[in-house]
């Protein structure tokens, strides 16, 4: 059977009404996925749809998880999660299609007020009842009581075995593992709830409707420090004042939170060194010095 007629056939029989979809038109941004905007012949309804190997429909399932983990916060937009399946080698994932546009004045600080909403939402521990991925990195979250656990096991010391296996060995191990070792003083009178984070939230994964309804997708959920979130937002960039000062106003951080932005930061780029190699190794260095000096100090 044709792949599209596949995913047409089961993602109809999951909204209960028959679809034909049209050939589908390539979407790009993507680096894990290959991502298509598609439509119903019928009633020209669009849908957005990735694909990937058939071996990893684990992977949507988990991010369909988290999409609807986000949605059922009732703080901010992200797409909901339509259908999942395998045709053939490929595992797809279908999802409601929004039309982002330039936003205008205001959403950018509308979707700062949002992530300080939903990182109200909290749970009793640290992680979340299914694992899943970082990019095409799997992510442990298991249940965990002990943040500074959690954030050394978990996180950093998950991302350094696996650099050591992808042959990044020697001084990124010895100096991670100081840092790893350092995480309790690093984060000594730091208590934060369990919060609903989104998990990779650099701004490739946020955008804004052509009403200027901020929206949020291609999720890593679990439940940790709300400042992990936060943090990651500077890392790249895209963010801008505007959010920063109203994520702020609705929910202030605490003293110390530019050194913990450091230690959360060093996760995600530890992880682009597992992903896109050694063109990141300097700066993982350079941040396991800045926190090993810090905790010297």
């Amino acid at each position: 059977m044709d792949l599209w007629h596949a995913i047409g056939e089961e993602l109809g029989r999951c909204l209960g009404r028959r679809l034909a979809l049209r050939a589908p038109r390539t979407l790009g941004g993507g680096c894990i996925n290959r991502a298509f905007r598609v439509e119903d012949a019928a009633s020209g309804e669009a849908f957005f749809v990735k694909l990937n190997q058939a071996d990893r429909l684990d992977m949507f399932a988990a991010e369909a998880a988290g999409l609807e983990a986000i949605l059922e916060t009732g703080t901010l937009r992200a797409p909901r999660p339509l259908a999942r399946g395998v045709a053939g080698d490929q595992a797809w994932l279908a999802l409601e299609y929004l039309p982002f546009g330039h936003g205008g004045r205001g959403a950018m600080a509308r979707l700062g007020e949002g992530l300080a909403a939903m990182h109200r939402a909290t749970a009793a521990r640290f992680g979340w009842h299914r694992d899943n991925t970082i990019g095409a990195t799997p992510q442990p979250n298991p249940w965990t009581d002990d943040w500074p656990d959690f954030w050394r096991e978990h996180r950093l010391g998950h991302q350094l075995a696996l650099a050591a296996r992808n042959g990044h060995g020697g001084e990124l191990q010895r100096l991670g593992e100081a840092v790893m070792e350092r995480v309790p003083a690093l984060l000594a009178g730091h208590r934060p709830r369990p919060s609903l984070l989104h998990g990779d939230l650099w701004s490739g994964n946020q955008g804004v409707l052509e009403d200027g309804t901020p929206v949020i997708f291609d999720p890593a959920v679990y439940y940790g420090d709300r400042e992990a979130d936060l943090a990651m937002t500077e890392l790249f960039g895209g963010f801008g004042a505007e959010f920063q000062a109203a994520y702020r106003a609705a929910w202030p951080l605490e003293p110390g939170y530019a050194l913990r932005r450091t230690l959360y930061n060093l996760y995600h780029i530890l992880n682009h060194l597992n992903l896109f190699g050694g063109g990141y190794l300097g700066q993982a260095l350079a941040m396991c010095e800045q926190l090993l000096a810090a905790t010297r100090g």
